[in-house]
């Protein structure tokens, strides 16, 4: 296809007359779509109804150590799912933590603790200023923590390989740099995964900060679209070879394996953190939802299992991904407007469309029907320094209305993009 950057002013105010006129017919047609977030969808929700018939009734309540699930107790989880979860993170059983629903909560709670009583040394309430490396675009609710508790956010910019770690290594100099957000595996938004190299460099890192912490936030790392899908290094096992097996903190859930609002989430690290995490929970919790663990736990008897009721969640959300990826090759590829990620996992893709253009395409995709995740989200501060960076969330919506929001997303690319082309050429 022709690239709009090389026409002629005539060739390029021709064009625009005719995306116009594709849009105004796409606004009518009445469409209303949210691609906003990245949730399941009702038919990757149903894959997992079977779970509430597992525990009560004829099944019990007793884990298989004789815990009654019903009562108090058993704060740090189902030993069940400590060992499912172990295969997942790539630790040690006795290293992970069990808890509610939300592994956002856990990440929260997390920095509160940091905020309020230190990871050995003073609380950084107490120091005179915390901040914290923001790999970006990234993870918009890891950069709200950042701001509710004032921890000044640091950008850094991704490369295909994971955070520019020659950036990272200049910053952590710094004594103030506390921690770093990661989502290592099909990364929020841009679906890639860290490289080899990455993973060995950041865990290898001697940050001037005693107190230094890796959020390592795992949420996709069993999220394959594919069978050949993307493979993670071991960091943990890469910091023990360094000695700084301190330094991380990790994290996943089965939000997007059974349910986002009734799922189990998991905290991961060195013995002497979770030592102290589990010291510090015993004044919070007397103890997780263990009906919950269970049900996961029956659900999931073996990483197997797991394995394929993810297969199963492949099947349904592969042709979503597909349909926005065929449309942006059919309607944008040669333009030379647009450029976007081919994830073989995780739930987006992102893509960057011309320098400036992003809140525009924003405003005439919401003008025709379709709710975006905000321009600017995907960057600490909620400011994307380029306005160019969009999110596309295309799990939630059926098939069809994927391709539907996909047609209209391209023809506003494509609007956005001739109305600067033109504006700079007039």
């Amino acid at each position: 296809m022709p690239s709009y950057i090389n026409m002629s002013a005539a060739e390029k105010n021709a064009e625009l007359k005719k995306v116009y006129e594709e849009y105004k017919h796409l606004k009518n047609m009445g469409t209303a779509l949210d691609m906003t977030r990245g949730k399941p969808g009702f038919d990757q929700m149903d894959v997992s109804d079977n779970i509430f018939n597992l525990v009560g009734n004829n099944t019990g309540y007793k884990n298989c150590e004789g815990t009654d699930c019903r009562n108090y107790g058993g704060l740090d989880g189902l030993i069940e799912l400590k060992h499912l979860f172990s295969q997942i993170m790539g630790v040690d059983h006795s290293q992970i933590i069990v808890g509610g629903n939300s592994s956002l909560n856990m990440m929260y709670d997390t920095i509160a603790q940091a905020m309020t009583h230190g990871f050995g040394d003073k609380p950084w309430l107490l120091q005179e200023k915390v901040k914290f490396l923001c790999p970006a675009p990234g993870y918009d609710r890891h950069f709200g923590i950042c701001e509710y508790f004032g921890i000044e956010m640091i950008p850094v910019e991704n490369t295909k390989d994971g955070p520019d770690m020659d950036e990272v290594e200049e910053l952590i100099k710094d004594e103030s740099v506390k921690g770093m957000w990661c989502v290592p595996k099909y990364s929020n938004p841009e679906g890639i995964t860290y490289s080899d190299d990455t993973v060995r460099r950041m865990a290898a890192m001697q940050p001037a900060a005693k107190d230094f912490r890796i959020m390592w936030d795992n949420a996709y790392a069993i999220h394959d679209l594919y069978e050949d899908g993307d493979t993670l290094l071991n960091i943990y096992e890469e910091c023990v070879k360094n000695g700084t097996e301190d330094n991380i903190i990790m994290f996943t859930s089965t939000s997007k394996i059974t349910f986002p609002g009734a799922g189990v989430a998991a905290e991961a690290a060195s013995p002497k953190n979770v030592e102290l995490l589990k010291k510090r929970m015993t004044h919070q919790t007397i103890g997780p939802d263990k009906l919950n663990q269970l049900r996961h736990a029956r659900m999931f008897p073996n990483f197997d299992v797991l394995k394929q009721h993810m297969r199963s969640h492949a099947v349904i959300l592969r042709p979503k991904f597909e349909a926005v990826l065929d449309e942006f090759e059919k309607e944008l590829s040669g333009k030379d407007i647009a450029v976007w990620t081919k994830p073989k996992g995780g739930y987006f893709i992102s893509v960057n469309v011309l320098e400036g253009c992003a809140k525009r395409v924003e405003e005439l995709c919401a003008k025709a029907g379709l709710k975006l995740t905000s321009v600017g989200a995907t960057f600490p501060y909620g400011c994307d320094p380029k306005n160019s960076n969009i999110r596309i969330a295309p799990s939630y919506p059926s098939v069809k209305e994927v391709k539907k929001a996909s047609e209209i997303l391209c023809c506003a690319i494509k609007l956005a993009a001739l109305e600067k082309l033109t504006a700079v050429d007039n």
